[in-house]
């Protein structure tokens, strides 16, 4: 049985990325805090794939018991996909540490408690494959959300060091860098149509970029190209703009 393990799996995202390996013929482990939420969904995969599926309570902000989890899996996952997010109010949390630092613990610190035990598995077994789901967002810091914006980053650079250092153990790791997704967590938000992706689109690219070994996705191809102009404006003239 080929488990893949998919953490924050509440999220819109997680979900898809569910359907689709489940599709293409993986079994599932589902973490999430409250996972029993996920049984009527898990139990309409098990239906339409005839896969297992599996529910963990895994709280991504617990780091004691990250370790206690994983070992207790009687057969470990060949991958691992981290797909836990956490926008918070940029305003609030400069004014309230607590929110800034719900933000950072769980779009970073949290992942790379979990991911710090699974690749040291992953590295002796000399196999797998890790898929961490950035963000744009990380790319250059905004004033409408550097918070998230700096978690991000710390992420992207997080799996890129983690990449580096698995590559000889034949461990695969990928970076998934969202630009707008239609999810809850941007549910109100005017976003533009055609740089908007919905989760099925972003779950297919995500399992076709592991299936082909890439390095780092973007996700709709065209935040590439956006993120590289955005990059590229001189720091005089970007702390000037509102974008």
């Amino acid at each position: 049985m080929n488990y893949i393990l998919i953490v924050g799996a509440k999220s819109d995202i997680a979900r898809a990325l569910a359907r689709k390996y489940a599709n293409e013929g993986y079994d599932l482990y589902l973490a999430a805090r409250d996972s029993g939420e996920l049984e009527e969904f898990a139990s309409d995969i098990r239906i339409r794939t005839q896969r297992d599926v599996k529910l963990l309570n895994l709280d991504i902000l617990d780091y004691g018991s990250h370790k206690t989890v994983y070992d207790n899996l009687r057969i470990k996952p060949i991958g691992v996909i981290t797909a836990v997010g956490y926008l918070g109010d940029q305003y609030e949390a400069q004014n309230d540490f607590s929110e800034s630092e719900k933000i950072i613990d769980t779009n970073y610190t949290g992942v790379t408690s979990l991911l710090n035990i699974i690749a040291n598995d992953f590295e002796a077994r000399k196999s797998g494959f890790i898929i961490g789901i950035s963000s744009v967002a990380g790319d250059r810091g905004r004033k409408s959300n550097y918070l998230y914006g700096s978690a991000k980053a710390a992420l992207t650079a997080y799996l890129s060091g983690l990449r580096n250092r698995l590559y000889a153990s034949d461990v695969h790791v990928l970076t998934v860098k969202p630009g707008f997704v239609a999810t809850k967590m941007t549910k109100g938000m005017d976003l533009p149509e055609k740089l908007t992706a919905k989760p099925e689109e972003v779950a297919k690219n995500v399992f076709n970029a592991q299936q082909k070994k890439i390095n780092v996705l973007y996700t709709k191809w065209t935040w590439k190209w956006i993120m590289l102009a955005i990059k590229n404006i001189p720091e005089w003239k970007f702390k000037r703009m509102s974008i």
